[in-house]
């Protein structure tokens, strides 16, 4: 595991999900509560930011950015703090446990827990949730996935994007199909006054992710019509 401090109160945690890539759980240690943003590959990957934490007596909210299993599989570890999501994403975590969650768990075996069990999230919300206490705003981006979160810090001016896009090397990803959702998703953003903006699978980056992917975001808007891109 990677621990990479952010800022004074806002720390990454990076564990392998696959032979070829890594998540990002994200902690941000708030005055009155400690947040951990999604939950990896298991109970190990919480209790490396529980051990992180020390004896740190505030309570804990985790908050899930969406239903994939490896944002999920380490729920169990936190079953008696609050965990908030989606309304979508807990009905997508209790309708895809026996399936597809399964599924990915066997194909990524060696990277997973031996035993992970079933947590669902016991705080839910459709549009926005505020933690104004602590500067923390949920809102619902439906971009990778429709039962999406981000997350603004307006202490640290940081915003948290999950997966709905990744940087890597100069090069924009976006892991989903409607490039109407991502349109959305960037005029959302642009609402917020940031500086940072942490992924859930990629380096963080600057403000000026946003004018980045607007212009390549039209770039594939020019190439779906047949127009030239330069």
């Amino acid at each position: 595991m990677k621990i990479t401090k952010i800022t004074d109160r806002t720390t990454l945690f990076t564990v392998p999900e696959s032979a070829t890539s890594y998540v990002n759980l994200c902690l941000i240690m708030g005055k009155h509560h400690n947040f951990i943003i999604d939950t990896g590959v298991g109970e190990s990957s919480v209790k490396a930011v529980l051990e992180y934490l020390g004896d740190s007596k505030k309570p804990i909210v985790a908050i899930i950015t969406h239903a994939d299993w490896d944002h999920i599989l380490g729920n169990s570890a936190l079953a008696d703090c609050t965990i908030v999501s989606h309304t979508l994403c807990r009905e997508r975590i209790d309708k895809e446990w026996d399936t597809e969650t399964q599924e990915r768990i066997q194909k990524n075996r060696g990277y997973i827990d031996p035993i992970v069990r079933k947590c669902l999230p016991n705080l839910v919300f459709n549009s926005t949730l505020h933690f104004p206490e602590d500067g923390i705003t949920l809102f619902h981006t439906p971009a990778h996935t429709q039962d999406g979160i981000s997350i603004y810090d307006s202490v640290d001016k940081a915003l948290h994007t999950g997966d709905n896009f990744g940087v890597f090397d100069g090069v924009a990803y976006y892991w989903g199909e409607d490039l109407s959702d991502f349109e959305r998703m960037i005029e959302t953003y642009k609402q917020y006054d940031f500086d940072i903006c942490i992924s859930s699978h990629s380096e963080p980056q600057t403000k000026d992710v946003i004018a980045f992917l607007e212009a390549d975001l039209a770039k594939l808007r020019k190439k779906q019509k047949g127009l030239p891109t330069e």
